[in-house]
């Protein structure tokens, strides 16, 4: 299998279900900051022109959820999604609430272009940045996280993704420090395995 990746984007919780299944995989970065280089060859493999984009031997495969999910299915005995249906359903909650809401918040940031044309709508999408984000961590810590990990004691491909918007929030504005068991759990993604070899990889 072959990720195309960006560092800083959603992409790295791919990683790092990658690296929690122990399936063997190669990478290939993308630069957003040099797209002159980077969109020909993304556009090759996903006309959206965004990552994740998994390339396996079926063929390929785009959006974070999607890919997460076919990891876990690919490593069953790695665990990465509940047996139980009502356990498997609550991890799915949690992450497409992230991918239709805290990830939409985050992209207002550097985005506004998705969703409008002017310079004065961009800014005003960016400035409420902050406000959205602190919202939606105070949900995350109210409703998500059951602790240490979103479903409890078990990991599951939710936390590589909760990881990942959680590395976002520094650079929103928003200190999750008041919030125990949301910065408890981003203290304890840090020290897996996983987190490490994707960092040490410098893909984050």
């Amino acid at each position: 299998m072959q990720l195309y990746y960006a560092p800083g984007t959603i992409s790295i919780a791919v990683a790092i279900a990658l690296e929690e299944a122990k399936l063997s995989y190669t990478t290939h970065k993308i630069d957003f900051k040099n797209p002159d280089v980077s969109r020909p060859e993304l556009l090759k493999v996903n006309p959206k022109g965004r990552v994740p984009v998994l390339v396996t031997d079926q063929g390929i495969l785009t959006e974070a959820g999607a890919l997460l999910d076919y990891v876990a299915a690919m490593a069953p005995d790695a665990g990465l999604v509940p047996t139980d249906p009502y356990k498997a359903a609550k991890m799915r909650e949690v992450m497409y609430y992230l991918a239709s809401t805290m990830h939409v918040a985050h992209a207002h940031k550097l985005r506004g272009a998705r969703w409008a044309d002017k310079q004065e709508s961009w800014d005003d999408m960016r400035s409420k940045v902050q406000e959205t984000m602190t919202a939606c961590c105070a949900y995350v810590e109210e409703n998500l996280i059951a602790g240490p990990y979103v479903l409890g004691d078990t990991f599951s491909i939710a936390d590589a993704y909760l990881y990942v918007v959680s590395s976002w929030l520094k650079s929103d504005g928003v200190d999750i420090t008041p919030l125990p068991k949301f910065h408890a759990f981003q203290t304890l993604m840090d020290q897996r395995d996983s987190v490490k070899a994707v960092k040490a990889a410098g893909m984050m």
